[in-house]
């Protein structure tokens, strides 16, 4: 990382007269400030804003960076972002956000950063993942969020997957499902591992058999999402599906599976209920009729980890966050109906589990 030293050094002028340029002081000829712009772009230097920390200040924490990794391209995490500035503003911190765009720019996100001087850093990612930090960062106070290290001694904070699908599943089956259809997220995937074991956890312990549900994982990339609509035209029979319970994966399943069911004449909950997960942002609560989803509890991971690093909470580790259960109209009371579809039409019959 390039130095005043060596802007200096390039432009062939003291480092008094390269600060000067930077701060825009009068009296400097043309020529001159010429020559420090020029060697400023080509060393690619960063002014360390750090130092024009006022004094008396200079040992008090004052600047968080967001390392935002497909985060703030996606409409999914904006809460997270917005409560990170807005714990660290009420806080009395500034804050700024460094994106990176793709794997290989994670070294230019870091250098920007480094640049900066920044008294804390929150690492954050579009969809729960494990990340591995680059090196020089590694010795700043830096806090996970929706993301996960083989780093014992780093804090981070996540959805409480497991637990969330745990509990929805309890619920679903207190109302009365019996048949599940479960559309997870690709497999090998951490949110959609953890969210599958989480419902198979649940099912067992109400003494239900894994025969009685049927679970896939959606193909990689948009195309699984139309497959579930094929999924549910193909396991049509006589004019119903064999499944009342459809688990979905995220709100986006959910969104297209709401189209084909509907389209083939089915009515929900009446015929299947639907449980999402994400309710997603600006769409969730438009579903007609509203679809019950969970909720991923972006901004208070953002909350937690902007407060972790400002008030220098001592605890390493995962942190799980609740994801809470939003109920709506796309799942009904059927504890006390008896079963629809005769055993005979069970998933195990038409498919085999995979």
């Amino acid at each position: 990382m390039a130095s005043l030293k060596d802007v200096a050094q390039l432009a062939g002028v003291s480092m008094m007269t390269v600060s000067r340029v930077i701060n825009n002081a009068p009296r400097v000829n043309h020529d001159t400030r010429r020559r420090v712009e020029h060697a400023i772009n080509t060393l690619h230097y960063v002014p360390d804003l750090s130092a024009q920390k006022m004094r008396g200040q200079a040992n008090k924490p004052r600047t968080l960076a967001v390392l935002a990794e497909d985060t703030a391209t996606t409409p999914f995490s904006v809460d997270l972002l917005l409560a990170i500035e807005q714990t660290a503003t009420e806080l009395g911190w500034e804050n700024y956000i460094v994106n990176i765009s793709s794997a290989g720019d994670t070294q230019r996100a870091a250098r920007e950063v480094l640049a900066h001087r920044p008294d804390g850093i929150i690492y954050t990612t579009m969809g729960l993942r494990k990340i591995q930090l680059p090196e020089a960062l590694q010795p700043l106070p830096i806090v996970l969020a929706n993301c996960l290290s083989d780093d014992p001694h780093l804090a981070s904070y996540i959805p409480d997957d497991y637990h969330a699908q745990y509990h929805a599943t309890r619920y679903v089956i207190a109302q009365g499902y019996q048949r599940p259809l479960c559309y997870w997220l690709p497999e090998h995937e951490l949110a959609p591992s953890a969210r599958r074991l989480g419902f198979e956890q649940a099912w067992r312990e109400s003494g239900k058999s894994l025969d009685q549900a049927m679970q896939i994982h959606m193909p990689p990339g948009d195309e699984g999402y139309l497959a579930v609509a094929k999924y549910i035209e193909h396991s049509m029979r006589a004019g119903s599906l064999p499944y009342d319970l459809l688990i979905c994966g995220n709100d986006r399943t959910a969104f297209v599976a709401y189209q084909q069911l509907l389209t083939l004449g089915l009515k929900i909950p009446d015929d299947i209920a639907v449980l999402g997960f994400d309710n997603l942002v600006g769409v969730g609560h438009l579903f007609l009729p509203g679809l019950t989803t969970l909720q991923l509890p972006h901004k208070e991971i953002g909350q937690l980890a902007a407060r972790h690093l400002i008030e220098q909470w001592d605890s390493p580790g995962t942190h799980p966050v609740d994801c809470p259960l939003l109920l709506r109209h796309s799942i009904a009371d059927r504890s006390g109906q008896k079963e629809r579809v005769s055993t005979s039409s069970s998933p195990s019959s038409l498919n085999s589990r995979s």
